[in-house]
């Protein structure tokens, strides 16, 4: 039984993660390919938003999977034969929470490790792409506005760098309107400064005052680009950046550079445990709501339903045990609130299932049963 849990979440998880994957992927596709990125930053950003989708992929995978395990066995009638040799419905269970505990691992190593120091080198090379002039520039066939006056374009941009049919547009000017054009271009890095090296080309200026037209040609020109963009600093790091030892103490200083309270730090901390054991009660929820009731020729849609219903009933307390932690540093407790209710439930199902004439409505006097 262990085996096939593991086997199966497995595959539900790869089913999940590439689903998950792909629309992250259809986003960062049009924010970075679009903006002039290679298919490596690509790639690379693909790579790091993947801890935060297994993050997400992992408790519902292990639900699917002990759904399917629970409800194919006990078609094939396997824990019928084995509830008759004696075993009772808690001992049955036991692989189910061993496989819990297996999941729960992993979700300790995504939510303590993996997920923040992702999250931090991710907000790190997003900040590098958009100190990034060239990739924010060129984008062949496409009209650009670095900045508010400012219209960039080019044709085509060849692999060796070269910009081909150059248009720059800057209205900026309060007596005049300043448009160059040129066949070619380069992007030339000098010291802190980044050239424009226009290419036999044609400079236009229009002076506002009478609205008259001078135009300048040349071979070569030179134009400073680095001012075009607004200069982009590194923010503080935010809470999610952060180790849980950090989160569960926070100083003075982590508390200014994060914009967060120290409440909601400590509760963001708690929270990742909290969230660890998500996995193990999601597979256990599952394996118990499947116990309950007697056998149906319809199959076992109403305890599947009611099991996604209990799943829904946990996430609310997990909403409403974080947002109490968050709001008061002394209630940390209230944010293992879906952990400890998801285990009462699955206590009080094993326990329905193992006496069912308990809720079983008894015959009335002098009725024969």
């Amino acid at each position: 039984m262990l085996s096939q849990l593991i086997m199966l979440c497995g595959f539900f998880g790869l089913v999940l993660v590439l689903v998950y994957s792909i629309n992250r992927a259809v986003l960062l596709f049009d924010q970075l390919i679009a903006d002039g990125q290679s298919a490596g930053v690509f790639v690379e950003f693909t790579a790091l938003t993947l801890p935060s989708v297994i993050r997400l992929a992992l408790p519902l995978a292990a639900f699917a999977a002990a759904i399917y395990v629970t409800n194919r066995m006990t078609n094939d009638s396997e824990l019928v034969v084995v509830q008759a040799t004696g075993y009772s419905l808690f001992r049955i269970a036991r692989p189910v929470l061993y496989f819990g505990l297996i999941v729960a691992l992993l979700m300790s190593l995504l939510m303590h490790f993996l997920v923040p120091r992702s999250a931090a080198q991710l907000a790190l090379r997003q900040t590098e792409i958009a100190r990034n002039v060239t990739a924010r520039l060129l984008t062949p066939g496409t009209f650009t506005e670095p900045i508010a006056g400012v219209t960039f374009y080019i044709r085509d941009l060849s692999p060796d760098g070269e910009l081909f049919d150059l248009f720059l547009s800057d209205t900026r000017g309060i007596e005049d309107q300043v448009t160059y054009t040129a066949s070619r271009a380069f992007l030339v890095r000098e010291a802190q400064e980044t050239q424009l090296v226009m290419i036999d080309g044609m400079v236009q200026t229009l002076r506002l005052a009478d609205q008259r037209l001078f135009t300048t040609r040349f071979a070569e020109f030179s134009y400073n680009v680095g001012g075009l963009l607004a200069p982009v600093t590194q923010a503080g790091r935010r809470a999610s950046h952060l180790s849980t030892w950090e989160l569960l103490h926070p100083t003075p200083a982590l508390v200014a550079e994060t914009g967060s309270s120290a409440a909601r730090m400590i509760a963001d901390g708690h929270d990742r445990f909290s969230q660890s054991l998500l996995g193990m009660v999601a597979a256990l929820i599952g394996f118990a709501t499947l116990m309950v009731g007697s056998y149906s020729r319809f199959g076992v849609w109403r305890q599947i339903v009611a099991a996604i219903a209990l799943i829904v009933v946990v996430k609310a307390l997990e909403t409403a045990g974080l947002n109490a932690a968050r709001a008061d540093a002394q209630l940390w407790f209230l944010t293992y609130l879906p952990g400890a209710g998801g285990l009462v439930i699955v206590w009080c199902l094993l326990f329905w299932a193992s006496r069912p004439y308990l809720f079983k409505r008894r015959p009335s006097a002098g009725v024969p049963a």
